[in-house]
Parts: structure tokens; C-alpha cells; sequence
């Protein structure tokens, strides 16, 4: 690769220097190259090399404005702020209008929670700078810090239209429209913003994220194509293209685009999964399938990967291998709630109801507090007589659904089989008043109880 005079510059700068140390000859540099060595060695994490530099570059040059500067933003670094401070105070009456003093007084009271204060020091440094496009970022940057948003947006926005590559900034924008919730701004926005760069993949990668959270799929798969058209090693672009085409139901073209994320780099548990997800789409379970063991085996644990492959054969009606599949699962990660879930529904299927039940029992116990967890849960207990168990259930999803009528017609049911009347009318009237017209549960789960006649009677009595 040709390098620019600069670079070429630089390189020869650090290694002259590194050079130097090896040999302990003393070497001459200008200030400015001591500060960029410096700055270097910051950014690459080298700190005792950036000391070293700095130490040799004050004793070449001890009246460096520059250099200072740089011993400043060490000792920010440091968080030695009071000698920093110090230090800044003596510059300050040398050169009054150097923007960088300020920059750094607003690090400074930055470091140390004082936004407003830093924002006020940033704000002179813009009076006396030639890069308002920094000053502008680190005046944005404060906001957020402040949780100002729309002033960080603000000036964020002002940044790009001194410096439109400012990459940074435009990612902070667009995170203040999306906190702001401001999606239709945004991509009014981003419209603008690529009229003046058009070539930017970043600008129309986050054009269709945006479009995809508004589900408006079609313009994402728009911007993500473009986005790859500019940058045809943008994996990201290529994996939201593909879930965009997914969106759109063209499974095919997603599994391509899936595909190129495999290309460009080492296969994703996510994207193979997807590719699984499309070929399902398609009819092609036997692609499927290879692609969900693929996912497994890359991830084992992944539980959508275990659930997509138990889920294949449930739909199958295939039970003993989805059995199968899930006990797999289990064997990796037993205190997984889908997993166990999975199994609940798989031996509920196969008659195995002592199994069901303690399928169900585990999810719970692991976090699964759907409705419909909790009412299947309590039906297998009341198909095995456990009625005071199935009461308990009830009365724990109840505690996660209050009044659900679902929960109030089985409640009565079961109040009224342990000739618990006075309970059962309570919870028989509730779920009337809520639900009159799923009445049924109660005949189809309890039909002795239905038949009785003072429930008929009631249920009579709220009949419009």
C-alpha cells in the first residue's frame, strides 16, 4: 500500500524513537512529533512508552504549549485532575485563546460529573477553535452525559455539517432520534444526510434499521442493499438485508444474504439458524433440519436451535423424536424454562402425564409465567385428581393474571368437585361477569360440576 507523506512521516518518527530507546542515543525531534509518539503510544495502550516520550520531549522542548497539553490529558487520564488543573491554570495566563485549554478544563469538569460546567468551557473553546466539528461533538457528547438529548441531537447535527464524515457523531444522532423516539425525523434526516454524502454505508445502514423498526421492510431492504452495494464486506448489512427479505417472505433471497454473512466471516449460530427458519418456510425440512443441527452444534447452547428442531417434529406429529431432541436439550441445560416447557407439551401429547406434569412444573420453577403454562399445568392435575395442587397453581397464575376468567372457571370448578361451594359460586360469578360466553370451559373441563343444578342456575341467572 503507498503511504502518504505523512504516514510515511509518522512511521519513520516512531521508529526513529523507538530506535532511540534501544540504542540510548539521544535523538532530536520537533515538538510535534513528540506529541503525535506520545498520542500514539495513549491509543495503543502503551502508557509507560507515552511517559517515556513525554518526559524526553519536555526536556527537549520545556516551553511546548503543545507537549503541556499533552501532559494534561495524561494526567486526566490518570485522574490526577488537581495537578492537571494546575497545570492548565499556568497555560491559561500564557495563551489565553487556545482553544485546547479549554477542551481540556472541560475534560476536566467532565471527569468530574460537572456537565454543565464542561459545556460552558466547550462553548468558549468554540469562540477560538478552527475544528468546530470537535468542539461541536464533545458539546453533544456532554448532553448525553446530562441526558439532554434533544440539545445533543443539536449539536451532533451541527458537527456533521462542518465534518459529514464525522462518524461518531452520526451515530450519536441517530441514537438521540431513536431514544426520542423520533423515527420519522430520523430518516428525514438520514435522507438529507446522504444527499450530501451518498457514499456513506453507515448513513444507509442506519436508514434501514430504522425503517425496520418502523416495519416498513421493503425501504430497509432498500437501504441495507445499498449499504452492501457501497461495502460489499459489510457483514451487518448483508445479515439485516436477510432479515428484512425474511420480513418480506423472500425466503430464498434471505437465505443468500444469510449466506454471505457465512462468507465473510466464520458461520454465526444466528445466521444459520435463519437460514433453518427460511428453508422450513419454504417446505424444505430436510434443509431445515441440516441447518438446525448445524446451529446446535455450533451453539449448543442456544435454546432456539434445540426449539427449532423439537418444534419440526411436534409439527410432524414426529413426538418420540421430539422427544428425543429435547431430552438433548435438557442434557446441556436443565434449568432451561422452554426446554422444559417443550417436554411438558411433547409427553402431554404422548399420554405420558405424570411426565407432563413435571414438565410444566419446571418451567415454572425456571420463569415461565405464560397463561397458558400455568392453565395446561393445572389440567393435567386436575386429569391425575390432584385438586388441592391444581388449586394452588391456579392461584399462583392468578397472582400474574388477576381475574383472567380462564383462571375463574377453572377455580370454580374445582372448588365445586371439593364440595367447596361457597368458593366455587365466588369464582364461578367472577368469570361469568368477565367472560360470560366462555361459560364451556367449565362444561368441557368439569361436565358432572356443569350439570349441577344450582351452577345451572347461576349461570341462568347472568345469561342476557
Amino acid at each position: 500500500m503507498h503511504l502518504s507523506h505523512d504516514e510515511e512521516d509518522y512511521n519513520l518518527s516512531l521508529s526513529r524513537f523507538e530506535s532511540m530507546l534501544k540504542t540510548n542515543k539521544v535523538l532530536f525531534f520537533d515538538s510535534e512529533e513528540f506529541e503525535e509518539i506520545i498520542l500514539h503510544y495513549m491509543d495503543v495502550g502503551k502508557p509507560n512508552l507515552a511517559k517515556k516520550a513525554l518526559k524526553l520531549g519536555l526536556e527537549q522542548h520545556p516551553k511546548s504549549t503543545g507537549l503541556k497539553l499533552v501532559q494534561v490529558e495524561m494526567l486526566v487520564f490518570e485522574d490526577k485532575l488537581d495537578t492537571a488543573e494546575k497545570l492548565l491554570n499556568e497555560l491559561f495566563a500564557l495563551e489565553p485563546t487556545n482553544e485546547e485549554i479549554y477542551i481540556q478544563k472541560a475534560n476536566i469538569y467532565s471527569k468530574r460529573d460537572n456537565h454543565e460546567k464542561a459545556v460552558e468551557y466547550l462553548k468558549i473553546a468554540l469562540k477560538y477553535t478552527d475544528d468546530y466539528a470537535d468542539v461541536h461533538n464533545l458539546i453533544g457528547m456532554e448532553y448525553l452525559f446530562m441526558d439532554e438529548l434533544e440539545l445533543a441531537k443539536e449539536n451532533f447535527i451541527k458537527c456533521l455539517e462542518e465534518d459529514v464524515e464525522e462518524q461518531s457523531s452520526l451515530y450519536n444522532v441517530i441514537y438521540c432520534f431513536e431514544f426520542l423516539e423520533q423515527y420519522a425525523e430520523a430518516i428525514e434526516f438520514l435522507m438529507q444526510y446522504i444527499d450530501r454524502n451518498p457514499y456513506s454505508e453507515i448513513a444507509w445502514h442506519q436508514l434501514g434499521r430504522l425503517n425496520y423498526t418502523i416495519k416498513n421492510y421493503e425501504q430497509a431492504y432498500i437501504a441495507f442493499d445499498y449499504a452492501t452495494l457501497i461495502d460489499e464486506q459489510f457483514m451487518g448489512a448483508f445479515m439485516e438485508k436477510a432479515k428484512s427479505l425474511e420480513r418480506l417472505g423472500r425466503f430464498q433471497e434471505a437465505i443468500d444474504n444469510y449466506n454471505e454473512t457465512i462468507r465473510l466471516e466464520d458461520p454465526t449460530s444466528y445466521a444459520l439458524l435463519r437460514i433453518g427458519k427460511c428453508y422450513e418456510k419454504l417446505g424444505n425440512e430436510i434443509e431445515a433440519l441440516k441447518y438446525y443441527n448445524q446451529t446446535v452444534h455450533e451453539d449448543p447452547l442456544l435454546d432456539k436451535g434445540w426449539v427449532a428442531i423439537t418444534d419440526l417434529y411436534f409439527k410432524k406429529e414426529n413426538y418420540q423424536k421430539a422427544l428425543f431432541y429435547i431430552n438433548k436439550a435438557l442434557g446441556i441445560d436443565s434449568e432451561n424454562r422452554l426446554y422444559w416447557k417443550r417436554y411438558a407439551e411433547i409427553n402431554k401429547k404422548l399420554n405420558f402425564y405424570e411426565e407432563a406434569e413435571c414438565g410444566y412444573r419446571k418451567s415454572v420453577e425456571f420463569g415461565e409465567y405464560e397463561l397458558d403454562t400455568f392453565l395446561n399445568w393445572s389440567d393435567i392435575l386436575l386429569f391425575l385428581g390432584e385438586f388441592d395442587t391444581a388449586i394452588l397453581v391456579l392461584l399462583q397464575a392468578a397472582d400474574n393474571y388477576p381475574d383472567d376468567n380462564k383462571i375463574e372457571y377453572r377455580l370454580a370448578g374445582l372448588h365445586f368437585i371439593l364440595q367447596e361451594n361457597e368458593k366455587g359460586i365466588f369464582h364461578l360469578t367472577n368469570a361469568l361477569q368477565s367472560k360470560y360466553k366462555n361459560k364451556n370451559i367449565l362444561k368441557e373441563l368439569f361436565p358432572t360440576v356443569w350439570e349441577e343444578e344450582n351452577v345451572q342456575t347461576l349461570i341462568q341467572k347472568f345469561k342476557k
